[in-house]
């Protein structure tokens, strides 16, 4: 979403390069090229403006220390201030009331309340929470169907309406529904417009009135870009929010919103939406956001992720296998394909390397779909054919292939893969840890 900036900054970098230190003169074109970038990336103007100005004041006059260069002791302001312009740190939410705390979900129509309100009950729900969800969209009867598939689908209560019944009324309802069987969270959905009309406000200000949410999230579309600024105003001056929910950050936005719509509000980003799966919500952590737009990665949420998906016991497994010295077969292959699609799948993973790492590994060539037609060729294949790969001649190859609905040649494609990966796991067993490093990009089933 932010490569654009990515590459702007890395140019800028590239420009300080040799120079003592900072100076008004020579961070002047670096800036423009920040300044142009958050435009590009739809961030609202009057926000690029105090940006790039608390940037000068930051920056003018720093000495250039130790190792770094100009260039990259300007990208370490930059970083600071992204950081501090996203909120500084994370912002858990606030649920310490008498049960049940309240979480109120407002937005515009399509910004993803629905979805968010399922994916925020599954998180709470893993947190130990009893959860209660009800949807107070009467004018869309699909939704409230919507909530009550997805609320089974985590495992949470709810609470059901009826589209002819009044908003007001169901949310009270549910409420005095949670007091009475203990439940420690209910999250209210909202009916939204396409639009921002006055009729909407007054009922979602209603609806605030009367259940009085400990938590008030305003959740809104990152794809908006500019329109996200106007919604953010006209919701904080009509409820109280404590809070943001930014859906669709995967999506090919610019993603300005994330940089505006926290100034506009002056309320901290929550959690951010990385995909349509349910567990495709995350807690926002402005560092790590800041650090992602200027390349430099997101480690620490690719290891949480590893240590929440990852299948401890196989990956011991097959590292006992490997050291032993047998051979990694294509059983193992389809594991480590099936533990990479738990972690998000390889385009989530790439999005969370530094930039120039998941350049060399070849970003821009993440195809997805080919990893899943990788699985389905494995998977046409018998336990005796996964076992010893090379057995696999070409009567046996055609019949893979007809049965996964592929060409022979994507067959041998796959083959030729995962011997590249069996030859860099034995140079792993061996401690041959640079080769590994350098023959990376063949490793990686979706890369072309």
């Amino acid at each position: 979403m932010f490569d654009n900036l990515t590459e702007r900054l890395g140019r800028v970098v590239k420009t300080l390069r040799g120079e003592a230190r900072l100076t008004e003169a020579n961070i002047q074109d670096a800036l423009r090229e920040v300044r142009l970038a958050l435009l590009e990336a739809d961030v609202a103007l009057p926000v690029v403006k105090d940006f790039i100005a608390s940037v000068r004041e930051k920056a003018l006059g720093a000495d250039v220390v130790g190792s770094l260069t100009p260039g990259q002791a300007l990208v370490s302001v930059v970083h600071r201030e992204l950081t501090a312009l996203m909120g500084g740190t994370a912002t858990p939410l606030d649920l310490a009331v008498q049960p049940p705390a309240v979480i109120l979900l407002a937005g515009l129509q399509g910004a993803g309340k629905t979805t968010t309100a399922a994916k925020l009950a599954r998180l709470l729900r893993a947190a130990k929470k009893n959860v209660l969800v009800v949807s107070a969209d009467v004018y869309r009867p699909a939704a409230i169907e919507q909530l009550k598939t997805l609320a089974a689908q985590v495992g949470v209560d709810f609470f059901p309406s009826t589209a002819d019944g009044q908003p007001v009324a169901i949310a009270e309802a549910a409420l005095d529904w949670a007091r009475k069987h203990y439940h420690d969270v209910l999250i209210v959905d909202t009916a939204g417009r396409l639009a921002i009309d006055e009729a909407m406000m007054r009922e979602i200000a209603a609806i605030h009135e009367r259940v009085k949410p400990i938590e008030t999230l305003f959740v809104v579309d990152a794809m908006q870009g500019q329109d996200a600024v106007n919604t953010a105003r006209a919701f904080r001056e009509t409820l109280p929010l404590t809070g943001i929910v930014l859906t669709k950050l995967d999506g090919d936005a610019r993603g300005g919103a994330a940089l505006s719509v926290r100034t506009i509000t002056q309320a901290p980003i929550k959690y951010v939406g990385v995909a349509e799966k349910i567990d495709g919500l995350e807690v926002f952590h402005p560092e790590r956001m800041a650090s992602r737009i200027l390349g430099m990665g997101d480690m620490l949420s690719l290891i949480e992720e590893a240590h929440k998906n990852v299948d401890v016991a196989e990956a011991e497994k097959l590292a006992r296998k490997v050291k032993s010295g047998k051979s990694f077969d294509l059983e193992d292959f389809r594991g480590q394909i099936g533990q990479m699609r738990k972690m998000g799948g390889l385009s989530a993973l790439m999005d969370k390397l530094p930039a120039e790492l998941a350049r060399a590994a070849g970003q821009a060539q993440v195809d997805e779909r080919r990893i899943a037609r990788l699985e389905g060729i494995i998977n046409s294949m018998t336990p005796a054919e996964r076992a010893k790969p090379e057995i696999l001649k070409a009567s046996r190859k055609r019949r893979i292939a007809a049965g996964a609905g592929v060409s022979v040649q994507q067959v041998n494609q796959l083959l030729n893969q995962f011997e590249q990966t069996r030859q860099m796991m034995k140079m792993v067993s061996k401690g041959g840890m640079q080769k590994m490093l350098r023959g990376m990009k063949g490793m990686m089933p979706g890369l072309r």
